[in-house]
């Protein structure tokens, strides 16, 4: 009995996973047959006023840089308004000071915003800024992004042309993409996003997240979806979908560019990918209800709950590489041929999109077994952010280091924890391995990536990829 209910158990697994990919295969379809350069909206005669909110918190190595691409902004400076939504506690908030001070000697309108406390993190940061401003239109800028000239004007006519749509995101670029086999590796994933996922939803007419960064607001629009909430740990996705249920649009142009920085050690990718997970797990127990009532169509309805089930596939892996040691040693008959042409999907989406992005892309797909091992490695921890998400609101957003700092993004206590849970797995798919050398051989590479994975990252936390 004990056993036909693991077999069920493994075989939902299975099949959930199976439907995961199928929705992929979709979003797939769906950029192939409508890509291709959209139509460019004519600029206004007149230039509105905008805020670029710049929310920044103890990022010192990339605050002046960020300051220094807005301020070259092709745009008229009296119609430009920037925030300095400073929550910092180290030595930051005194170099901004220095450069504001300069910059409003130049004539510049910009505010150095500080608060008594951190409450809210971005999201708060975000609603603070808004409540000292004017200004229609407001664009946000992570620190360690690098927004191009003409961004405003490239990004603000589909606003200003359609009364409905809402927030205009663009695409991100990578400033340090070849700094290490690590970063090479998370431009794929980056890359296949922005290019497949967000131009599919877009030009398809489905839910299109919001990125938290890169991408210019109607005020109205955040204000009639309720305003920024740090109910979650991924405030921007959870904006962008209450703002579209209630009715906003986004539009996304692919074809700007917003380049920033991928987290260059595994301990800060690790953090980044765990907040994700959280964040987005918490979107969906939050937003479902307003999902499944919501009078929009039902394929709209599916890709929208694909996207935030996203992270639900990893806890869906362990527990289905948990369960294959009692099937196989009971001798129960296991197979994933159903899985194995959609096996396919994910390499088609990084050769699609480097192909898309760059001249002899292809080249870039070397770095897709450091991918592999790397996203396999890090399902244990991704898994336990879901089951956080799951259980409640909230949480300590905790954000991505930048340059030398990011190996200290982990204090000695939690890097502990986090190798030996991994070692602990990897030890566990070791054992399932030699399980599955005596009882189903042809599962033997299968495991043998868990293993592999598990121990090159529980290894990896001890010193930077390079």
């Amino acid at each position: 009995m004990l056993i036909h209910l693991l077999l069920a158990l493994y075989l939902l697994c299975v099949g959930l996973l199976a439907l995961y990919a199928l929705g992929q295969a979709v979003l797939l379809a769906q950029y192939l047959r409508l890509r291709g350069r959209q139509p460019a909206v004519p600029a206004p005669d007149e230039w509105p006023l905008v805020c670029v909110q710049l929310p920044i918190y103890n990022e010192q190595h990339v605050a002046l840089r960020l300051l220094k691409a807005v301020t070259q902004f092709d745009y008229p400076r009296d119609k430009l308004h920037i925030q300095l939504l400073d929550d910092s506690t180290d030595e930051t908030p005194a170099l901004l000071a220095e450069q504001v001070k300069a910059l409003r000697a130049q004539g510049w309108q910009i505010d150095h915003l500080r608060r008594a406390s951190r409450a809210g993190y971005k999201a708060g940061a975000l609603a603070h800024g808004l409540r000292h401003t004017r200004a229609a239109y407001v664009a946000v800028f992570d620190a360690d992004f690098v927004p191009p000239p003409h961004f405003l004007r490239a990004t603000l006519p589909p606003l200003l042309a359609e009364p409905q749509v809402g927030v205009v995101q663009t695409a991100w670029g990578h400033l340090n993409a070849d700094v290490n086999w690590l970063t090479r590796a998370q431009r794929l994933a980056v890359d296949a996003h922005f290019v497949i996922e967000q131009t599919a939803r877009s030009r398809s007419g489905w839910i299109v997240p919001f990125n938290g960064t890169g991408g210019v607001w109607r005020a109205a629009a955040i204000h009639a979806a309720g305003g920024w909430s740090d109910a979650t740990l991924t405030e921007d996705c959870d904006l962008s979908y209450r703002a579209q249920l209630a009715g906003w649009r986004t539009v996304y142009l692919p074809h700007i560019v917003v380049p920033g920085e991928l987290p260059t050690t595994l301990a800060a990718y690790q953090q980044q990918q765990a907040r994700w997970a959280q964040g987005n797990t918490q979107c969906l127990r939050r937003l479902l209800p307003h999902l499944l009532r919501a009078p929009m169509p039902l394929g709209r309805r599916l890709m929208a709950l694909h996207h935030l089930c996203q992270y639900l596939p990893q806890p869906l892996m362990l527990l289905s590489l948990l369960l294959l040691p009692p099937l196989m040693l009971a001798e129960v008959p296991l197979t994933f041929a159903p899985l194995g042409l959609i096996s396919l999907i994910p390499p088609l989406f990084y050769w699609f999109s480097q192909q898309a992005v760059a001249d002899h892309g292809w080249r870039r797909l070397a770095a897709l077994p450091a991918l592999i091992l790397v996203s396999t490695g890090l399902i244990v921890h991704n898994s336990l952010a879901v089951l956080r998400g799951l259980r409640g609101d909230g949480g300590v957003f905790e954000r991505t280091p930048k340059f030398a700092e990011a190996y200290r993004c982990l204090n000695a206590q939690t890097r502990a924890a986090a190798v030996r849970l991994t070692a602990l797995c990897a030890l566990y798919a070791l054992s399932t391995a030699w399980i599955a050398a005596r009882h189903e051989p042809w599962m033997l590479p299968y495991v043998g990536l868990y293993a592999v994975a598990f121990g090159s990252v529980s290894g990896a936390h001890w010193w930077p990829w390079k």
